[in-house]
């Protein structure tokens, strides 16, 4: 059986459910992950989620911030919500798939959009970036996402931290940005390491090659520019490593008209 999970920042699911129906038609994954969802559970597009095929969706939204949501086209057998550092900020939500999706072994899978972090990163004058900092503490330390040698867990979304020297454009000049300070990357890693987490992008794409999912609106040109950032994440547990046939990035979405500045990122797994 063939799995293909995407995630995507979406940036207001109701502001660009015509580029999201766009993709859905043209890739077609099984699950589809969506973060900054901007969009409360009562107002969220279900009915036309539904005709493109994805009768199945679990939702942590509230208005005008964060939410996170997915959509399958395969049933859940159950779905759970965490908070972090005290805050129902609607930054994550995990289903597992199971025996009603044809699953022999059940795969659970957990979406998160941790903080951006603002601009200045300093936690003792800025208090978004202490708290980014903070929720990546408590991951790494969240028992439950932590992967056992036999454990079938997949872990995606908007991390929000470019972790490796070939993620930003230039590891120099990002070192004092947030997304890339050495101690966003260090915690990151630590989250990674912990729960014995295998980068998938990486597998396929490793350093040096550079690595983007996300380019910035403030840039004028962002493709001749191509200042870009890996934000956005899919790891697998070891029990899954050797499943993943191919991933997916697709840059062209970021040309599209009134974009997400993340583009969709999709990995295929043989399960």
């Amino acid at each position: 059986m063939q799995l293909k999970i995407t995630t995507w920042n979406i940036n207001s699911v109701r502001l660009r459910i015509d580029l999201v129906a766009k993709f859905i038609k043209a890739v077609r994954p099984d699950v589809l992950c969506l973060q900054e969802t901007k969009c409360p559970d009562d107002a969220f597009p279900r009915k036309r989620f539904r005709r493109l095929g994805y009768e199945h969706i679990a939702l942590n939204g509230q208005k005008g911030y964060h939410g996170v949501a997915v959509l399958a086209r395969l049933p859940f057998e159950s779905f759970n919500v965490q908070s972090y550092c005290g805050k129902s900020d609607c930054r994550h939500i995990s289903t597992m798939l199971g025996e009603r999706a044809g699953l022999r072994d059940p795969i659970t899978l957990h979406n998160f959009y941790v903080p951006a972090g603002g601009d200045l990163p300093d936690p003792e004058i800025n208090p978004k970036f202490a708290h980014k900092l903070a929720f990546l503490d408590e991951m790494q330390v969240d028992k439950t996402l932590r992967c056992g040698r036999d454990g079938r867990a997949i872990l995606v979304g908007d991390l929000n931290v470019a972790p490796l020297e070939h993620d930003v454009w230039s590891h120099k000049q990002m070192l004092r940005i947030v997304s890339h300070t050495p101690i966003e990357c260090g915690k990151l890693n630590a989250v990674q390491t912990t729960g014995n987490w295998f980068d998938a992008l990486r597998h396929f794409v490793p350093e040096p090659a550079k690595l983007y999912t996300w380019w910035s609106y403030r840039a004028p040109d962002w493709a001749a520019a191509d200042k870009g950032r890996r934000l956005d994440h899919i790891w697998v547990a070891p029990a899954l490593a050797d499943r993943l046939t191919g991933i997916k990035v697709l840059r062209d979405s970021r040309g599209w008209a009134r974009p997400s500045d993340h583009v969709p990122v999709t990995a295929t797994l043989d399960i």
